[in-house]
This record gives C-alpha cells, structure tokens and sequence, in this order.
C-alpha cells in the first residue's frame, strides 16, 4: 500500500476532507453514520465497499516483501490483520466513535478479551465494574486470574470514590454503562478523573447506547469496546467486536494483542457491519421510540413491579443518563412480581411475534427470562422476583403489546 493509501485510512470520510475553497467541518452522527468509510472516489465509483477476501498477500519485490511488516499496523500485509474490506469498517466506527484509531475483531466477547488482556500482566490488579456482562466476568475470574492477574470489582455506583479501590498495581480499569441485565448507570466522569490522576487505563463497554448516543472518548475514556454483532449490525447474522482507542501507542499495542492471538474479523462479516451501519441512526430512533412505548404499558400491569431502564425517568440511573448520553436504546429490564414455574410457562411459551434469544440490537423483539442469574458482588439480589429482559426491535409498537397483553393473560390462569 502506497503512502496516499495510507493517509486515507486515517482520514474518517471522502466527505469530511476539505474541498478546494470549503472549510471542513465536523459532519454530525446522522451523516456519519450513513457516509463512513471508503468513498467512491477510493473505489471505482462503488458506493459499498467490496468484499475483499485474502489470506496471502503478494508483493512485487523481494525487498517489499522483507519490509511488508513496517505497514502492519495499517496496510494490508496479511489476510489475518485485515483486508481493505476490514480498514474501511474501522474508518467508519473510528469516525463515529472519534477514537484516533479503530480495531475489528471476530465478536464482542473477544473485543473484551483483547482489551483486558493487553493492558495487564501478571502481578497487575485490574478493577471491573461489579455490573458487567457475565463473559466478561467469566474471562476476567477463569483466564485472567490464571495468568496472576487480580481482579476485584466495585460496585456500579461508588463514583468518585473508586480511588478507594484502586492498588498500587492496579494497572487498568474495565467499565460497562448501563450495568447487564440491571442497567445500573455509572458516573463514568467521575472514575475517569480519578483513573486518570491515578495512571490507571479505562475501558469501557458501550454497546447499549451505540457511539450514536454516547461516546465514551469523549469523556476520557481510554479504550471504547462494541459488540458491533448487536446494533451496528442490526440484523442478528453477525459475529463482530470493535475496539476504539483514543491514542496511537494504545491501538498498536491492542493490534498487536489481536495479531498474537490470532484474532481476526471475516471480510464478510465486516462487510455487512458496515452496511447494517448505515441504517443505524433511524433504527436506533425506532427502537428507542418502541421500548418507551412497551416500557409504559408494562408499568401499568399489576405484576409488574419495576422496570430498569435508564432513560425512565423514576429510574435510580435517569441524572447520570439524562447528563452524559444522547439517548438510550431498546434494551430493558423488568422485575415481576411471583412468577411461578407454571406462570413461566405459560408467559413464554406461546409467544409470537415476542421471541426468546440471545444477542439483543436486531430488528426483531426479544423476550427472555434473565438466566442465569445476574451475577454481583458488591450488592445483594432480591430472589423473590423474577427478572426478564427485553429488547424492544422494529415492529409495530401495537403488535407488540398485543402479543404481551396475550402472554399476561395465559400468566394470569396458569397462577
């Protein structure tokens, strides 16, 4: 890759460059979102990136090929470390994230891994937030303690006060923000003013808001992590993560972890994220508006006893959310009142348009028992009630309750 190929894959957009007598000027999500990425001029008029498929690479000479490893971190020297299909989905979520560079990876789950992994060592302590999804707790206690690292995890909402958890070898900080399956909110300013003063590293898992409603570098955040499988990709037939890194030396050290590891995203894969990614700001719009719509009938049912969701305004997490997030998504939660196994069943079994699976951020709506169990260290669990999760997805609001309103009433006999 020449030096011209280089220096686009550093730049967000063909549209933000500056113009021959315009002033560039900062593009806003919406148009982000849409436009991305490699533009036609960088691939032959195409307005969608080509599916580049590779795993050797040839080269013209015998010196190029020797040197082929000074262009690892951003040219295509090997299908494993990314092909122009790959470069052109990490331009497009570097710009919307405003990271200095962005990273793919094969899921969500090995963003995580990758991040934790290559910012402690043996001998290092790193800091988790008591609410993150239960992968990533499982990688941090199973694999990371295994290779001496120590792992302890605060609770959601010590705030400032974190800097009285922090060692003197605690080398990182890991954050998600809503909590899972709880959606506790997080004082994410506060902590990364103390990790900041302290040389501590944040990372941060932000794949409920999307960058579109809150972007984590922005706060200070080091490292900003997303499932891209759930709403950059939006449709449910992808497997990928991204990893956003606010400075260079951050970026190359996470390449370089991704690379020992062996980790890599299908072109396919990113393709089709990129593609889902253009569509983003209008289903994300849908999404929010059927979950407050869902949110407020299911209040209004006896059994119901709370539902947890930042963005509701009785919920204990709505100043933080209403002060640093620009919107919410259609993720929630709801605490049920005597659910018996029978009553289960009943609910859950005859769903229709309702359906039960993981991997929330698609255009269909889900519905699950919360199980396992949410699992905390640092507060205890009211077991009397039973948990569900819900992602809200794109049909038609009065579909949706009418298919609840059904599942209540068979909950309802079956008691």
């Amino acid at each position: 890759m020449d030096e011209q190929e280089r220096n686009r894959l550093n730049t967000s957009t063909e549209e933000s460059r500056p113009q021959s007598g315009v002033e560039s000027k900062v593009l806003q999500p919406a148009t982000l979102v849409a436009r991305a990425g490699l533009g036609p001029s960088e691939q032959d008029g195409m307005l969608n990136t080509a599916v580049y498929r590779a795993s050797t690479i040839v080269y013209p000479t015998v010196q190029s090929y020797k040197d082929r490893h000074d262009g690892f971190y951003d040219d295509v020297v090997y299908g494993l470390y990314g092909t122009k299909t790959t470069y052109a989905l990490a331009r497009a979520v570097q710009a919307l994230e405003g990271a200095n560079s962005t990273l793919i990876v094969s899921s969500g789950t090995a963003a995580n891994a990758i991040s934790m992994s290559t910012f402690v060592e043996s001998g290092d302590h790193l800091l988790v937030a008591d609410c993150v999804y239960g992968t990533t707790r499982k990688f941090a206690d199973t694999v990371l303690t295994r290779f001496g690292v120590e792992v302890s995890y605060f609770d959601p909402g010590v705030g400032a006060d974190i800097r009285d958890e922090i060692r003197p070898n605690t080398r990182a900080i890991f954050i998600e923000a809503p909590g899972s399956q709880l959606f506790e909110m997080i004082d994410v300013p506060a902590i990364v003013e103390v990790a900041r003063k302290a040389g501590v590293i944040t990372l941060m898992d932000n794949t409920w808001a999307s960058p579109l409603h809150f972007r984590p570098l922005d706060v200070g955040i080091d490292v900003s992590i997303q499932a891209g499988t759930k709403y950059l990709s939006g449709h449910s037939d992808v497997m990928l993560g991204t990893i956003s890194a606010s400075k260079r030396e951050h970026y190359e050290l996470l390449k370089d972890m991704a690379g020992r590891m062996g980790n890599c995203a299908g072109p396919d894969e990113c393709y089709l994220v990129h593609r889902g990614l253009r569509t983003l700001d209008v289903r994300m719009d849908r999404h929010v508006r059927n979950a407050a719509i869902l949110v407020d009938w299911l209040l209004a049912q006896p059994e119901v006893s709370k539902v947890l969701y930042p963005a509701l305004e009785v919920d204990p997490g709505y100043a933080l959310w209403k002060r640093d997030f620009k919107g919410a998504s259609g993720l929630f939660g709801v605490r049920m009142r005597g659910m018996s196994r029978a009553a289960e069943d009943a609910f859950f079994n005859h769903l229709n348009l309702f359906k039960m699976g993981s991997s929330w951020g698609g255009y269909e709506s889900l519905i699950v028992p919360a199980w396992p169990l949410p699992q905390r260290s640092r507060r205890s669990l009211d077991k009397n009630e039973s948990l569900l999760r819900v992602h809200a997805g794109l049909e038609d609001p009065a579909d949706l309750i009418d298919d609840l309103n059904a599942a209540f009433v068979r909950m309802r006999r079956a008691v």
